[in-house]
């Protein structure tokens, strides 16, 4: 229990956790078309925060002149190969989808990251909503006790112009329970219940004084502030009754913990869960870097795909292993790899994919796409078609303009189930 001498502030500081400090405006309007039919009911984003080496991981490239130490090692999908420090995933490959023909513009961190949470590059006069915020908008619920999207380890991107009630629950620190969520010392039910009150009262005043749109967006986040209190559900992100095994076989880090509460979190009805593994921007050092970074990756991301599938969740929920883009087959002259959007990797997992394929193909080098090349666009209009989201909805942002779910792309056809 939070023992802060302020108790408004306690309420304040788990209202800025539970929207992730993001404000948008509601959106004017919404085509509420039917989607697609839906192959996932949920869906687990990994996210590789910096930029992973594809060929260091998913395309290695062993005896290229920029092909690195790594070893190339075999995986239960014929005749596809992984870096030697993957050999859990390794064994996992016949349910993964290794999308080797990845390629984008944006070579600058904070756009990559816009560009791979939205489907758009950044533009300066709209806020576009990540896949989590379409995930809430389309798929949640204004009474479910969970959030429809959440965020652990890091910040992911907002909700943009669908407003504060759909942008991400951050948890930082993932396996203990989120922070305020338990009524501050002195503060009974009945004294709770008067300040919620009083909150009311001041909010529908600045409301009809303002007229200001964004109210209701913050009225949704405080009413759901107030059922993830009181949800049974809210156990899903303690790990504290997790058999010290099943915390191990995640490999007992940061990230594998985070990997553990998204399955229990997709397994209690959160719509999409977003796990975030840092330091993969590997200018320098890299071989010892990736080295590292791939441990935690292959016994987190291994278990979490065994796991679903021993539980027979793998086929309604979408897994995702992504990062800012890749990162160059030259070695640089601190013995790291730089920014490289022009070729990078992308990998797939359950929710209607099908597993044991690579699609795609870079040079030999790992320099260029040779053979289907797909952008984030298309990426982005797969995921959410696997959803059961219409990739060509479109809602009017509060300047006025159309936006899409998707900025075109096509479904990668060839790696979803027909």
């Amino acid at each position: 229990m939070n023992t802060s001498p302020s108790p408004l502030f306690s309420r304040r500081r788990f209202v800025a956790t539970l929207t992730g400090g993001l404000c948008g405006a509601l959106a004017a309007s919404s085509a509420r078309a039917g989607g697609p039919p839906a192959k996932a009911r949920a869906c687990i984003v990994l996210y590789m925060n910096g930029g992973p080496s594809h060929v260091d991981t998913f395309d290695p490239k062993p005896g290229a002149r920029g092909g690195g130490p790594f070893k190339a090692i075999r995986t239960r999908a014929p005749g596809v190969l992984f870096s030697e420090h993957l050999p859990l995933l390794a064994e996992q490959a016949h349910h993964l989808a290794v999308l080797r023909g990845m390629t984008s513009k944006e070579g600058n961190h904070d756009r990559a990251r816009y560009l791979l949470h939205t489907g758009y590059a950044p533009n300066p006069t709209v806020l576009h909503p990540a896949l989590g915020a379409w995930v809430s908008e389309e798929l949640g619920g204004a009474g479910h006790e969970l959030p429809s999207f959440v965020s652990l380890a890091g910040p992911s991107q907002g909700a943009g112009f669908l407003g504060a009630q759909h942008g991400p629950f951050v948890v930082k620190t993932p396996g203990a329970a989120p922070e305020d969520t338990s009524l501050h010392k002195g503060v009974d039910d009945a004294r709770f219940a008067r300040r919620q009150e009083a909150l009311a009262l001041l909010e529908a005043r600045f409301a009809a004084g303002t007229g200001d749109p964004k109210i209701a967006g913050r009225r949704a986040v405080y009413a759901q502030a107030v059922r993830l209190m009181r949800a049974p559900g809210l156990a899903a992100f303690d790990l504290s009754g997790e058999p010290a095994g099943a915390v191990k076989a995640y490999g007992d880090t940061d990230f594998g913990r985070g990997c553990l509460v998204a399955r229990r979190l997709v397994e209690a009805g959160v719509g999409l869960v977003e796990v975030t593994l840092d330091g993969w921007d590997t200018h320098k050092d890299n071989f010892t870097r990736v080295a590292e970074r791939s441990r935690i990756l292959d016994a987190a991301m291994a278990a979490l795909v065994h796991d679903l599938d021993e539980r027979k969740l793998l086929a309604s929920t979408l897994v995702v292993w992504v990062g800012d883009f890749g990162r160059s087959p030259k070695i640089n002259q601190d013995e790291g790899r730089d920014h490289h959007p022009a070729a990078w990797t992308a990998v797939l997992a359950g929710g209607g994919v099908r597993g044991g394929v690579a699609r795609g193909r870079t040079d030999d080098d790992g320099d260029r796409v040779v053979e289907k090349a797909a952008s984030p666009s298309d990426l982005f209009t797969t995921l959410v078609t696997q959803l059961g989201i219409d990739p060509n909805k479109t809602m009017t942002a509060p300047s006025g303009r159309p936006i899409a779910v998707t900025d075109g792309g096509s479904v990668l056809a060839d790696v979803v189930a027909g």
